[in-house]
């Protein structure tokens, strides 16, 4: 158990300075930290999503008795994956950081910042992270030990059916990326939004009614029927699961809405005047 983890643990923050350092240090680049964190900090989640999703895909296809089956890679990549939560909660807290820095409430000229400046943009991350700092603790205290030693083995095509959920992250750090350098009304953000929305729907919202249906179809029951026939235990993990989704989908659409809204033109002179 413990190689893939120390795999992870170097793998994910490694490439975080090995993209940071390079964007900074390329004669042709030369970035500022601050974008070169901010991005990197994309990168590695976008690479550890096509990882997630790729071995998802093989877990899940591989399974044809979707109980039984089992497939090395739900675990190795379980285990791998692990440090990967835990940098990403500190590496949302350096992007949150240099944004607080760049709308100049730091310097980078060394003079000495007040007491506790440190303390109030942790709070500040806090209250703006809290729900995704929460969903990666949830998957490294709750989700880890219980793929592990609950599961017994079992339901790996359901494992690889959830970390194929993970397709719509690409698209959702590409969109982050277009709106901090102002591309919000390029074709490129047009379509990655829309792509954004659909693999979210698909890979997110709609897993869980899908795997609802992939064991009514095992077990011989209708749709309606598997919650009831399952463990109260297990419904309300998959609610628990389900929520953030809805909510994160509802900003999505939120912000499809905005972006898909026809721009009212600007008045005129002479309504201005009137």
């Amino acid at each position: 158990m413990l190689t893939p983890m120390v795999a992870g643990g170097v793998v994910f923050p490694g490439l975080f300075l090995l993209s940071k350092n390079t964007l900074q240090r390329l004669p042709q680049l030369r970035w500022e930290e601050a974008d070169a964190v901010i991005v990197s900090a994309r990168l590695v989640s976008s690479v550890q999503a096509i990882m997630a999703s790729t071995a998802g895909y093989i877990v899940s296809t591989s399974c044809k008795h979707i109980i039984d089956d089992q497939h090395w890679l739900s675990s190795a990549y379980t285990q791998f994956a692990v440090p990967y939560f835990i940098y990403d909660i500190y590496a949302m807290f350096l992007c949150h950081w240099h944004k607080h820095q760049v709308k100049g409430h730091g310097g980078d000229d060394g003079a000495a910042r007040a007491p506790g400046s440190t303390w109030a943009v942790a709070r500040g991350y806090l209250h703006k992270e809290f729900l995704m700092v929460l969903h990666h603790a949830v998957m490294v205290l709750v989700c880890f030990p219980l793929s592990v030693v609950w599961r017994q083995g079992k339901g790996d095509f359901f494992l690889g059916c959830m970390l194929m959920a993970e397709v719509s992250t690409p698209f959702v750090c590409l969109g982050k990326i277009l709106i901090q350098y102002k591309q919000q009304h390029t074709l490129l953000h047009k379509v990655n939004g829309a792509l954004m929305l659909l693999s979210f729907l698909c890979c997110r919202v709609l897993l869980f009614p899908y795997l609802y249906w992939a064991y009514g179809r095992h077990a011989g029951l209708p749709l309606l029927a598997v919650p009831l026939a399952i463990p109260a235990h297990v419904n309300l993990g998959a609610a628990l699961l389900l929520a953030p989704q809805l909510y994160w989908f509802f900003l999505i659409c939120r912000g499809a809405c905005r972006l898909f809204r026809p721009r009212s033109p600007p008045p005129s002179p002479c309504q201005a005047q009137d």
